[in-house]
Order: structure tokens, then C-alpha cells, then sequence
């Protein structure tokens, strides 16, 4: 992500109601079947994981929202703004993840993704995850048909981060 030596970095905050506009702007743009916005609500109402990546200007680039299990995490949504992929933003929001799941003692992150989705596929591979299943038939698609999701999960080390 540097662009420049000594240029600031972006910061990783919690999402609030505030960032929500923001969150859903990059959402409906990021997902042929986005998410809605009171998902989001839900999702900070329940105590998930919520972080938002934010330019030094305080533009918002991306966002993810990660769910505890007993020793686990579950990735249920992140996105970068369509302008800023590329940059290396999702490999630090995923890398913010872990980190935060091998602090809380976690044995392993999970997340579905369509196996259309080359990118991220392709990212979650150099991360390290594998393919560990299917979930037949998951994602809404084009036309009223649905689209598998490969379920894909990373071995952790519990406590390596702290």
C-alpha cells in the first residue's frame, strides 16, 4: 500500500453508524447482490467484528465484518471500493482479521466465496486458506439461479499475534 515514502498509512476503525452511507456506496457498487444496510446494523447491533479502512483524508476504501465462533472467526463480508483494488487494501483487511482472531485464541477463520470470483480466490490462496467444502446452490446469481460457494478455511496459531 505505500505510494509514497513516509506517506500515511490508511487507518482501520470501527465501523459506526456514521460510515454507513460511505459502507453502502462501496457495497452496492462491489456486489451484484449486496448486502443491505441494515445487515450492517445488525451486524455492528451484534457485536461482530466491524472495521472500516480509512484514508488519511478520511475517505472510506473498505470495510469487513467477521462473526466469533467457539475458537473460530467467520468472514461474512469485505469489500474495497471498486477504485482502490488493487492495492494490496483486502490483503490488510484480511491480515487485520487474523490478527485479531489469533489474539482472541482462535484455531481457524472461515469464508465462503462464488467460484467465479478469480480475484478473490486468488488473494484468499496467497493468504493461505484452503478449500475445505462446498455450499451447494448459496449465492443469488443473474437470472433467478444460484451459485455454489467454496467454503475455504485458514489454520491459525491461537496467541502468535499478541
Amino acid at each position: 500500500m505505500s505510494a509514497a515514502v513516509g506517506a500515511a498509512e490508511p487507518m482501520l476503525l470501527p465501523m459506526g453508524v456514521q460510515l454507513l452511507d460511505a459502507v453502502m456506496a462501496i457495497e452496492v457498487r462491489a456486489y451484484p447482490f449486496p448486502w443491505s444496510r441494515g445487515n450492517f446494523v445488525d451486524s455492528i447491533a451484534a457485536g461482530y467484528l466491524t472495521r472500516c479502512l480509512v484514508s488519511p483524508e478520511g475517505e472510506l476504501l473498505g470495510y469487513m465484518v467477521a462473526m466469533a465462533g467457539f475458537r473460530e472467526w467467520h468472514l461474512l463480508n469485505v469489500a474495497v471500493a471498486p477504485e482502490h483494488q488493487g492495492r494490496g487494501l483486502a490483503r490488510q483487511l484480511m491480515q487485520a482479521l487474523r490478527e485479531h482472531a489469533e489474539i482472541e485464541g482462535a484455531d481457524c477463520l472461515w469464508l465462503e466465496v462464488r467460484p467465479s470470483n478469480h480475484r478473490a480466490r486468488a488473494l484468499y490462496a496467497r493468504l493461505g486458506y484452503a478449500q475445505v467444502g462446498v455450499r451447494r446452490d448459496y449465492y443469488p446469481d443473474a437470472g433467478g439461479r444460484r451459485e455454489d460457494a467454496l467454503v475455504l478455511c485458514l489454520e491459525l496459531q491461537p496467541g502468535a499475534a499478541g
